[in-house]
């Protein structure tokens, strides 16, 4: 049959969809996944690869990572557009938080480091045995682990146009093991908390609709957000996908022109910065709208909804978009550096942890889940210490955030120095040393160790 319009994409996203109710669906009615709180899109998006795998599906790799490009970019500027969290009491001030949201700062630049120099140090060891790696390769850790899908599979697509093949798919892999530590080690240690009484609020068990993933139709339901528009006009969700829209144009043009200014390689490495880019100009749009007195049309709540959505489809389109066959031709190195990786990460967020001086299974559980999954990963740990979100812990999360965009930022520059500078790789894990003890002292000077606690 002749079909008139181009039906891929649509066809790609409603596979997605599939995926995303499938997960949701088992989620509600397996035990299993509901004890260690595995999220519908990460069900849904290893479903999906072992469909793919097994040709049940049939979508191109590179199809499914440029949905997940693009969603990641959405979910960044989305986050840029959000503003403040209007539903914290007046009596909630930033200061009030800025010495633990700094100890989770501190601990997302010793991770990072920590794993930059696991990594290439694994890197340079198996080289030294004669399997030669691309230098970035045991960089990917930092970026699946710490970073999450989105940025691995970034970097990993533009470092594919410089002579490293298959980066996208091994950074998808990475990212996809952080999430495994995520959630099995992590619900294990906040459930060993509990147990030791190391919670500073006395949690009951958790609600079967949390556990089950789906609210019960007459259970009270939490508002998405609030119309600013006039439907008759325009609707509201649409007025938020169009400055969403702007803000992706400006986002592409200011990249265009900034990449002719630059050598031909950075100019490339531009795109993996794209998700910054688009962040940063959707702070400069939200501060224009404020000045201009219009930041009211833009309504948080609904703004978080949107970045939901696109985190979801963005986890669930990178993990169907790993290639298996090249994961098994690098399984070794693969393994290798994501356990060794797990275990240093777990090790040194437990013995920080322990020095903490309050909340420290709260601060532990919601810091480990960032920095082996995402922040939405370390909310969920946080939930089972504190249902209720009554410790400051959630509060702090926000701030740490704004603490580590300058830190995040120059660690991604600094990954990219083999490329960009002709660095060597003992070299720029011997920076990544440097900085990881200068974050370790940092922990030290302000004071944000104690005794150990447990």
């Amino acid at each position: 049959m002749n079909i008139p319009f181009p039906f891929e994409p649509m066809l790609i996203f409603g596979a997605l969809s599939v995926m995303l109710l499938i997960g949701a669906y088992l989620r509600n009615k397996l035990r299993f996944f509901q004890y260690f709180l595995i999220p519908s899109c990460l069900l849904g998006g290893i479903l999906g690869l072992v469909f793919i795998s097994c040709g049940i599906l049939k979508i191109e790799a590179s199809a499914l990572e440029t949905f997940a490009y693009h969603f990641f970019n959405i979910s960044f500027i989305s986050v840029g557009l959000s503003g403040s969290n209007e539903d914290q009491p007046d009596t909630i001030r930033a200061r009030d938080y800025l010495k633990g949201s700094a100890w989770m700062a501190v601990i997302q630049s010793i991770s990072f480091s920590l794993q930059a120099v696991i990594g290439g140090l694994i890197v340079i060891v198996i080289g030294l045995l004669g399997f030669k790696l691309f230098p970035t390769f045991g960089f990917l850790l930092s970026l699946g682990f710490e970073e999450g899908p989105g940025q691995a599979l970034s970097f990993g697509k533009v470092w594919e146009t410089v002579g490293f093949d298959h980066a996208a798919t091994i950074g998808l892999t990475f990212a996809a093991l952080g999430f495994l530590f995520s959630f099995f080690v992590g619900v294990p240690i906040a459930n060993w908390g509990i147990r030791k009484g190391l919670t500073a609020q006395v949690p009951g068990s958790l609600p079967r609709h949390f556990l089950k993933g789906i609210v019960p139709k007459d259970h009270d339901k939490e508002p998405a957000g609030n119309l600013t528009m006039h439907s008759g006009n325009i609707e509201t969700l649409a007025f938020h996908a169009a400055v969403i829209g702007l803000v992706y144009l400006l986002s592409y043009g200011f990249t265009i022109m900034l990449g002719k200014l630059l050598p031909p390689d950075m100019a490339k490495m531009l795109w993996g910065f794209f998700f910054f880019i688009g962040m940063a100009i959707a702070f400069l749009v939200k501060l224009i709208m404020k000045k201009l007195k219009i930041d009211h049309l833009l309504d948080s709540g609904l703004q978080r909804r949107i970045t939901g959505f696109s985190v979801d489809y963005l986890i669930v389109s990178t993990i169907m978009a790993i290639q298996v066959v090249v994961v098994w031709k690098f399984i070794l190195p693969v393994a290798l550096i994501a356990l060794t990786g797990g275990l240093a990460t777990t090790i040194m967020v437990i013995f920080l942890g322990r020095r903490l001086f309050s909340y420290n299974i709260e601060r532990s559980v919601t810091i480990y889940g960032t920095v082996t999954g995402t922040v939405s990963s370390g909310l969920l740990l946080l939930r089972i210490v504190d249902p209720e979100f009554k410790s400051p812990v959630a509060v702090e999360v926000g701030i740490m955030n704004l603490f580590m965009v300058p830190v995040i930022l120059g660690y991604s520059v600094l990954i990219n120095a083999p490329i960009w500078w002709h660095w060597s790789l003992s070299l720029t894990v011997g920076v990544f040393g440097v900085a990881l003890i200068i974050s370790l002292l940092l922990m030290k000077l302000l004071k944000l160790v104690e005794a150990p606690k447990f």
